[in-house]
């Protein structure tokens, strides 16, 4: 009978199915794809160009730093003339520089292909943030972030073993992958639909950029800042550093460390696959403070824990965590975007992340020196329980959020 009064709500596919979604969620991917499968393909290229350990991150470093330098330029760009404009572009370059790549004869050609991918990935990742919040509003925005966030924590499992597969059999086949990008790219172009937008013929910089910066000054996104840098100094600060050497101390080899850290990875994608049923129980205040609650645990007991396999407790208790917190707080963040100006906005808030995984690892190695392994842990849990004691203060529960 239900059903009957209320067709539509019946006829309403779930939001996994939409189209658009499994758009965005391919770019995210695609921006992955550049490190997460590339990594494996290292020491073959330290023998392929006789190359030291210290040439070899370079590798890696050509990629990130035109994302890191050109994202808030594409956020730009994409709000003057187009997410699409933009994004296939972008797609395209990155596979190309990929596949030049493979065929790079030197060492110095092979970095030069990289820089060129990194171009090719500055505006992935903002713009698929921004256009998740060109599509969807409210507790459908969250679950978009929460399906997104799982296929990232998906990929930190998967794309290494595939990666890792193909450079068994030869370095330069890894770089076939990013042909995917081309199919993501064409695919992109032909079905996605946005809504429509209002785009001014007299662009003025100038009023652009104090517009921004007018929209992140506000106190509530100067906040989920906060938090989001505070997520991953935790994750990077604590987990990713030294939970690798907790194992080491336990007598746990190399695939054994990577089995831990790849449950926190799977323990990620399953919860944040399931944050939009969440969000339908609780609001987002809430889901925070539980993550960092769940942060709390996983710090205070890792200390105590003196067989191998147990760490997997605190490895699981991570990625619940960091599934329910990081897509939760980018939502609200994509929320408080103004419409006109979302892809320049997200791309800059997105500098919270790296500032995180800088300082983490900083902030580590400082407890480290201070109160050695335990300490880390405990100054870890210390971080978290005050950040859960400030949330209150840091983020009002929900109210009609203005989408100007």
């Amino acid at each position: 009978m239900s059903n009957k009064l209320n067709p539509v709500a019946r006829s309403t596919p779930p939001i996994y199915r939409d189209v658009n979604l499994q758009i965005v969620i391919s770019i995210t991917l695609m921006e992955l794809l550049g490190t997460m499968s590339v990594n494996p393909a290292l020491p073959g290229i330290v023998q392929a160009f006789n190359l030291s350990p210290q040439q070899i991150g370079w590798v890696t470093t050509a990629f990130v730093i035109p994302i890191a330098i050109g994202a808030p330029i594409c956020g730009v760009l994409a709000d003057r003339f187009g997410r699409k404009t933009l994004l296939v572009p972008s797609l395209f370059l990155f596979a190309i520089a990929g596949i030049a790549c493979a065929f790079a004869p030197s060492f110095q050609l092979l970095l030069v292909g990289r820089f060129l991918q990194g171009v090719g990935a500055a505006s992935l990742e903002a713009l698929a943030l921004a256009l998740l919040g060109d599509l969807y509003t409210g507790k459908q925005l969250t679950a978009a972030m929460g399906l997104n966030a799982s296929m990232i924590g998906l990929s930190l499992a998967v794309y290494p073993l595939l990666g890792g597969g193909l450079a068994s059999m030869e370095w330069r086949y890894t770089f076939a992958l990013p042909l995917l990008a081309f199919l993501v790219g064409i695919w992109l172009w032909r079905s996605l639909r946005l809504p429509q937008q209002e785009q001014s013929s007299d662009f003025d910089f100038k009023v652009y950029l104090r517009t921004i910066w007018g929209s992140i000054r506000r106190g509530r996104v100067i906040r989920l800042i906060f938090i989001v840098v505070a997520l991953f100094v935790l994750l990077f600060g604590a987990y990713l550093t030294y939970i690798p050497t907790v194992a080491a101390s336990l007598g746990a080899s190399e695939i054994v460390i990577g089995i831990l850290l790849a449950s926190m990875a799977l323990s990620f994608a399953l919860i944040s696959s399931q944050l939009g049923l969440f969000a339908r129980s609780f609001s987002e205040l809430t889901l925070i403070k539980i993550s960092f609650l769940v942060y709390t645990l996983a710090l205070v007991i890792t200390p105590a824990i003196e067989h191998i396999w147990m760490l997997l407790i605190p490895s699981i208790l991570f990625g619940i965590a960091h599934g329910i917190v990081f897509p939760t707080t980018q939502a609200l963040l994509a929320e408080l975007a103004p419409n006109t100006h979302r892809a320049g906005f997200m791309a800059v808030v997105a500098i919270a992340v790296p500032l995180g995984q800088a300082m983490g690892p900083l902030l580590g190695g400082l407890a480290f020196s201070a109160w050695e392994i335990r300490g880390v842990f405990y100054a870890g849990s210390l971080f978290a329980i005050s950040t859960f004691i400030l949330l209150n203060y840091l983020i009002p529960h929900r109210k009609s959020v203005n989408r100007s």
